[in-house]
């Protein structure tokens, strides 16, 4: 008997279940179609997710011992990916097209910090080495041949709320470069991290994290294992904790709410960036898996790249290099998670599914990163 979604004309297939190893692509077609259309959320998902989504297989392997300060994740075998969100409740405006098809893939198991890393574990490490990071270093005349000498100053990307309500298709009028910003002063030269030291470390680009990992002793997750990861060992959810954004009324992470992005209302209890651990953690017992800030992970970014995978994919470590079809003269890599500032307003990439990017030598406030490590 087919199922019919409530407030939808279409239905899934007889031959369609939770469980198929393989979905004709009209068939998932005609689930996303009532996905867009639904005034049910949870038939909604539960619809998309039979005709996308297989169920997760769980390594039952665990080590004697975990590392402080991190979690053992199981490894296995999952749906990676994200549904259209457009037309969902709560699913906002972009339909994340880099982030289909639905595609499997085995991931081995690993340790993974249950935080993002934190002001005081990264002043450790540059305590320890010396580190100078990327905002912290004079840009040169090679990066930015075109710019004049008297422009070329340390700094970073600050969000600046402006002070009324904007158009939201020019990111220019919320980010903008402040000179002098870097992790120690993540808004500009007036800012400091004292105090805050159980805050995320932001204002760190890619390499910075991939150097902290490396003196740590770990590694940035790569995508697969991000998600898997942050999924918690369930299959095709939107959220890293279930469907609902905020089941019961309660909010799962530091996101934005409010008026995007000149007001935030911060009815999650934090308005903007927040010490790490102050929602409840997955099913892996991972925090901050969502919202607070972005995370850097190890794969160049290429926006096309779910669309060449074939069969099951078996640790994939990204593609060989970057390609951004809306922006190709930029090198990126993948971040993943979002960050405050998301909302169904302008940018709903907490969605667990769903990809971010950034260039790679670039930093901003709402930016940071969590290692991993194989045992």
């Amino acid at each position: 008997m087919a199922v019919t979604v409530a407030g939808c004309n279409n239905a899934i297939p007889d031959d369609v279940d939770a469980n198929a190893t393989a979905i004709a692509p009209q068939k998932v077609e005609a689930a996303i179609s009532c996905v867009r259309t639904t005034a049910d959320h949870t038939a909604m998902t539960a619809a998309f997710s039979a005709a996308a989504f297989e169920k997760t297989v769980v390594n039952v392997f665990r080590p004697a011992r975990i590392p402080a300060g991190m979690v053992w994740i199981p490894g296995g075998e999952y749906s990676m990916g994200s549904p259209d969100p457009v037309g969902m409740k709560d699913g906002g405006r972009e339909p994340m097209n880099d982030a289909r098809p639905v595609h499997r893939v085995y991931v081995d198991g690993f340790y993974m910090d249950a935080t993002e890393v934190t002001n005081d574990e990264f002043s450790a490490f540059v305590k320890a080495t010396g580190y100078v990071t990327v905002a912290e270093r004079k840009p040169t005349r090679a990066e930015f041949p075109d710019a004049k000498e008297e422009d070329l100053i340390t700094g970073s990307i600050v969000f600046t709320p402006p002070a009324g309500e904007v158009p939201l298709d020019n990111f220019l009028r919320w980010w903008s470069y402040v000179e002098h910003a870097d992790w120690r002063h993540p808004a500009g030269p007036n800012s400091t991290i004292e105090g805050k030291g159980k805050f995320p470390v932001v204002q760190v680009a890619w390499e910075d994290a991939a150097a902290y990992a490396k003196w740590s002793g770990k590694r940035l997750p790569t995508e697969a294992e991000w998600e898997f990861a942050a999924r918690g060992g369930q299959a095709g959810q939107l959220y890293t904790w279930g469907n609902d954004l905020n089941p019961g009324g309660r909010w799962m992470a530091n996101t934005f709410q409010g008026r995007f992005p000149g007001r935030d209302e911060a009815t999650d209890g934090f308005a903007g960036i927040a010490p790490v651990a102050q929602f409840p953690p997955n099913a892996f017992g991972l925090f901050d898996m969502a919202g607070n800030v972005w995370e850097w992970c190890s794969d160049w970014y290429r926006s096309d790249y779910y669309r060449q995978a074939k069969g099951v994919a078996s640790n994939p470590a990204g593609p060989d290099a970057p390609y951004d079809e809306a922006d190709p003269a930029e090198k990126k890599k993948v971040q993943r998670g979002g960050s405050y500032l998301c909302t169904d307003q302008y940018c709903t990439r907490y969605m667990v599914g769903t990809r971010g990017k950034g260039e790679w030598r670039s930093a901003a406030n709402h930016i940071g990163f969590r290692c991993v490590k194989r045992l």
